[in-house]
């Protein structure tokens, strides 16, 4: 039987990551995503000292899985050479053993000194969705110049909440001027523009002028 009611009550236990992270890579995207913390904010790596990169409280989703950093922590940055420069990378480490037990870790990915510019190293391949071992997902990058780093740079794509994403497809403004006249409405990247007319009794059209500054959203 192929056909299973996930979420339906069903005798035995029988719900798997695998059905969790189907359901929300579908709903979320098949991407890795940062989500903002609960003050409203994206937080972002950064530097403690030369050797060490603070990852602060993180809520990833990586590929359908939901992955926490519930405690801010170190990642390791080895020292840079004098008159080479490196990127390292700061990454979640996916990992699936021989019995399908799933755990998640960061962990750093180190880049090549070089004397000109510097280039990331190669993130090896694998994917959650095929079921590999192991799974680099990229979080942030160290550049380092000489023995000096500079700051992180956030590579992880940000996705703003649902109620974000509702406000930025549709928007109704109306300025206050023209009594109601005049209405701007925004569904997407698609923005209109609706106004009426005054008639007098004898017909004719009563004209009125007005200087506006439409609001940046629109």
């Amino acid at each position: 039987m192929t056909t299973t009611l996930i979420t339906g009550k069903g005798g035995t236990p029988h719900i798997t990551s695998g059905d969790m992270g189907a359901m929300q890579a579908g709903v979320i995207g098949n991407g890795s995503y940062l989500l903002q913390g609960a003050d409203g904010k994206f937080p972002a790596v950064t530097m403690q000292d030369a050797n060490h990169a603070l990852i602060p409280v993180l809520n990833l989703v990586v590929e359908g899985r939901y992955a926490r950093v519930t405690e801010a922590e170190t990642a390791t940055i080895e020292s840079g050479v004098s008159g080479r420069n490196r990127n390292d990378l700061v990454c979640l480490k996916y990992t699936r053993n021989g019995q399908n037990i799933e755990t998640a870790a960061i962990a750093v990915l180190k880049g090549t000194p070089n004397t000109g510019t510097a280039a990331d190293p190669t993130v090896p391949s694998g994917s959650i969705h095929s079921a590999s071992g192991t799974v680099w997902i990229p979080i942030a990058r160290i550049p380092i110049s000489g023995i000096t780093p500079g700051t992180p740079v956030m590579l992880i794509k940000q996705l703003p909440p649902m109620s974000k994403l509702w406000d930025s497809v549709t928007q109704l403004w109306k300025p206050p001027y023209t009594n109601d006249r005049l209405t701007l409405c925004r569904v997407g990247r698609v923005v209109t523009v609706n106004g009426n007319v005054k008639f007098t009794g004898s017909g004719q059209q009563n004209y009125s002028t007005a200087n506006e500054t439409i609001p940046e959203a629109f």
